[in-house]
């Protein structure tokens, strides 16, 4: 047995250094978090593995979009699957709102009199729904024909004017899957076109075919997950026509005791023959925006 190295903080220190620190503790949340990032660090320099990225909870509200197109842009992922409140969020900002820092103690009525929805402590204007509608508008004669549901999320990221989630998967060809579209303030906009008669081509379940092929096909594959839920589901169902997932990375603040997908920890998935039993993989019981902004930092110091 290794024993517990102490931590030993420096002045200066990088985020590189200070993780690396953690990993000599190897235990509990200082050592899973190290964990994780030398997981990703190896599926991401391993040639042969493709990475699936899923996304969940209002990482975007809180502040993560610009690590996440990062992310993107390095291709140090093959396939991004996330919500439809994440590309709603990312959308807006696109279109030149924001959010803004509040309070989870704030007087809800008096923000709803303000035209704001709260999402915990951060803020979004109701205005951000009137530019999304217009945007949509605007361009739903290039929208409607959209075979599938990425090809529709490309071609958004190809009409933003700004960066965004949607554009970088665009700009770098990487896939961008969102089965719950509908779930979202984009689905109500698309919605509210068809309630006026117009029509689409988009079907919902086009990209099974796209997202199955891509792990049918690949000589490795490894999983990384901010948040559960659906991104997680249809990650996790595709692995089970991969060779197994080789590596894994999960970050939830979930407890799997329920049963729900969002809590369940990765060595379960072996019972679905979608994790190897022989993986790398490691469940970090953490917020993800506390361990998205650490794991980024070192692992951008580590791959050149």
């Amino acid at each position: 047995m290794k024993p517990v190295q102490h931590i030993k903080i420096k002045k200066a220190m990088s985020v590189n250094e200070l993780v690396k620190q953690m990993n000599s503790t190897g235990v509990i949340g200082s050592g899973r978090l190290a964990k994780a990032v030398n997981i990703c660090e190896a599926m991401i320099k391993d040639r042969d593995c493709k990475v699936f990225l899923g996304l969940a909870g209002p990482l975007v509200p809180a502040g993560m979009r610009e690590i996440i197109i990062d992310i993107i842009v390095q291709k140090w992922v093959d396939v991004v699957v996330t919500t439809g409140a994440t590309l709603t969020h990312d959308l807006g900002e696109a279109l030149g709102y924001r959010h803004y820092q509040g309070s989870a103690e704030a007087n809800d009525a008096e923000l709803y009199k303000k035209g704001f929805d709260r999402i915990y402590e951060s803020y979004m204007s109701n205005k951000i729904y009137e530019g999304m509608e217009d945007f949509i508008v605007k361009n739903f004669d290039k929208l409607k024909d959209k075979k599938s549901i990425k090809e529709f999320l490309w071609e958004i990221g190809k009409l933003t004017p700004k960066k965004s989630i949607c554009k970088a998967c665009f700009e770098n060809r990487i896939p961008l899957f969102c089965p719950a579209i509908s779930d979202s303030g984009i689905g109500l906009m698309m919605w509210g076109q068809l309630a006026k008669g117009k029509s689409i081509e988009t079907r919902a379940f086009e990209d099974l075919k796209e997202i199955i092929d891509i792990a049918w096909t690949a000589k490795k594959t490894g999983v990384v997950y901010f948040g559960g839920g659906v991104p997680k589901n249809y990650i996790q169902q595709a692995m089970q026509f991969s060779k197994k997932a080789s590596y894994g990375v999960q970050v939830t603040m979930e407890r799997p005791e329920h049963g729900g997908s969002s809590g369940a920890e990765l060595k379960e998935g072996i019972s679905w023959g979608k994790m190897n039993p022989k993986a790398r993989f490691v469940d970090l019981i953490c917020d993800a925006t506390i361990a998205l902004p650490i794991i980024y930092a070192a692992l951008k110091e580590r791959i050149k």
